[in-house]
């Protein structure tokens, strides 16, 4: 690339920057959580609750908004009114009242699995952020190296209970990134946790938010297309890698930050890719247009 291009490139870097610090000041405001499935984790008060209902919301954060505030809506009401001690005392009976639930293609089975796993964390390291934290290390160049150790483990941890095998709903509610998932609920999860504002959650203190990987779903991986932040056919991890390369070049000590502002547009402005009357007022219209 010679001067003129890095110049090129650099313009346009800042341009995009002025355009997404505009956007987090527009969206990023708690009274526009609603209907993400993050309001949930704001029903509850407790630390241990909020981190537990944090994960599970993020785990069926898949399928139309609507359904998945349902179905969240359907398995709080049956953990009662607190999560963190429903998994702590979970048994079969309570693996028995979620028999009837759905959500897609994850059933009240897949659920209770999950649960069986977590309440043995709970037991052995009081939450998640403790557990997580055995495979965290500074010195990854990101925060994947450390999911993998987390989803590895904890797969591990229900195949030693059941002659070794693993379900195919269970291994859903915790990709591997070892096998190229863009593992976006599990980012979404982090990003909830880590990163502290007026959106974020916040409650995890020893994860550097610099490391964290975009949670790229088709809404986002298509708006990031726009800003040209990549170029590839398939939503996959080293996508959601690139993706997030790119972020941080704006961004450096927080690439994630723009999530949920860029996420908002999807959402509340019924963004499609597709030309409709309200496009020309999108902060991202120009962009749009180049495409």
């Amino acid at each position: 690339m010679n001067s003129n291009q890095q110049c090129l490139v650099s313009e346009r870097r800042k341009k995009i920057k002025g355009i997404l610090e505009k956007l987090y000041v527009k969206y990023n405001r708690c009274d526009l959580i609603k209907p993400d499935p993050l309001q949930f984790v704001y029903q509850f008060s407790n630390r241990g609750d909020m981190e537990l209902v944090g994960f599970l919301a993020a785990s069926l954060a898949y399928g139309r908004v609507e359904q998945t505030e349902k179905s969240l809506n359907e398995l709080f009401v049956c953990m009662g009114k607190s999560p963190y001690a429903f998994v702590k005392a979970f048994g079969k009976a309570d693996r028995d009242r979620l028999k009837d639930f759905k959500h897609r293609f994850t059933t009240g089975e897949d659920i209770a699995d999950l649960l069986e796993v977590l309440k043995e964390v709970l037991e052995g390291y009081g939450s998640i952020e403790e557990y997580f934290l055995r495979g965290y290390h500074a010195s990854d160049e990101n925060i994947i190296p450390a999911l993998s150790r987390f989803c590895d483990s904890l797969l591990e941890m229900y195949a030693k209970r059941h002659n070794g095998n693993v379900t195919k709903g269970l291994g859903y509610l915790l990709p591997r990134p070892a096998r190229g998932s863009a593992c976006k609920r599990l980012n979404l999860f982090l990003r909830w946790m880590v990163r502290d504002d007026e959106v974020d959650a916040g409650l995890w203190k020893s994860v550097d938010k610099a490391k964290l990987v975009v949670p790229v779903d088709v809404h986002m991986g298509r708006l990031c297309k726009i800003l040209g932040f990549y170029d590839r056919k398939t939503v996959s991890l080293a996508a959601a890698i690139e993706i997030t390369d790119s972020f941080r070049e704006i961004e450096p000590t927080d690439p994630v930050k723009y999530d949920f502002a860029l996420s908002r547009i999807g959402i509340l402005e019924n963004c499609t890719g597709r030309h409709h009357s309200g496009c020309e007022f999108c902060e991202l219209f120009e962009f749009c247009c180049d495409k």
